[in-house]
């Protein structure tokens, strides 16, 4: 049964969206649908406009035998720009203030729409760099980082401050924690994460910067290559350029928690982010 150019560009475009940084060879899709690879050609070209003209990521194309397609999900810093801004507008609510100057943020976590806004972000602003996992600290984070994995095409780890019999042996760090001025622990499975990997941390919240320290030396006891670290809402009392690599998304400028009054601005991840990928020329 031959099919239509038309059913088959939206073939492709689910299966790209579904497996992104994967070689794709031509042959594949020039199988499954029974058309020439000329054919299968002339699609890709097509698909790579449409991608990019609708802020969905761009395709690469990869000559000679070895070669084919890769999708690299992304969004333009247009687009990028309403994310971020949809994001300030729901965490702006002055009843998101909790005890001890933090926000309640489940509800935005807990939305998939919003969860995926929140993980195209944050894949978009490592878009290539060949990352092996994404590393998290439970509870919060692991939305977050599971959308950004699902992303990326890669793992999720989970960093506990108590180990569990299931996670077999662990390697720990203590770190101080900002908010508490404590020393606390974080272990993550010996298991998780191989010698060397390329790592992306993410967090939910940034209060004192101790979560985030604790993670970079957890990765350097991993013997692993941090790319960077991302968090949704940082309300440090100093700028987060004193936490090196950190990316955030939303910033607290003010919080009042007798008022009780909040203002939540953008963070950095505009000047961060590299998009000149994701425009179309």
């Amino acid at each position: 049964m031959k099919i239509r150019r038309s059913e088959r560009l939206v073939g492709m475009t689910h299966y790209l969206e579904t497996q992104p940084y994967r070689l794709i060879p031509l042959p594949f899709f020039a199988q499954k649908y029974q058309a020439a690879k000329s054919s299968i050609s002339e699609d890709i070209t097509i698909l790579k406009h449409a991608f990019l003209a609708n802020s969905m990521g761009y395709i690469e194309t990869l000559p000679g035998a070895g070669g084919g397609v890769i999708f690299t999900p992304g969004i333009n810093k247009a687009v990028a720009t309403q994310y971020l801004q949809i994001l300030q507008q729901k965490m702006s609510d002055p009843h998101r203030i909790l005890p001890g100057g933090y926000l309640y943020s489940s509800d935005i976590i807990g939305d998939p729409t919003l969860l995926r806004k929140i993980g195209l972000l944050i894949a978009t602003r490592y878009a290539g760099q060949k990352a092996d996992a994404i590393m998290t600290v439970a509870t919060k984070g692991i939305p977050i980082a599971q959308s950004v994995a699902y992303y990326l095409n890669v793992p999720y780890v989970i960093v506990r401050r108590e180990s569990k019999i299931t996670e077999g042996p662990t390697l720990s760090v203590n770190y101080e924690s900002g908010s508490s001025s404590r020393v606390e622990k974080m272990e993550l499975s010996k298991r998780s994460l191989p010698a060397g990997a390329k790592i992306i941390a993410v967090d939910d919240f940034m209060k004192g910067g101790g979560t985030v320290s604790g993670m970079r030396n957890l990765v350097q006891e991993f013997a692993g290559e941090l790319l960077g670290i991302s968090v949704l809402v940082d309300a440090s009392s100093s700028s987060s350029c004193h936490q090196p690599m950190v990316t955030t998304l939303l910033n607290v400028q003010q919080l009042d928690v007798q008022r009780p009054k909040l203002t939540v601005g953008l963070g950095n991840y505009l000047d961060m982010t590299d998009f000149s990928h994701f425009h179309n020329n």
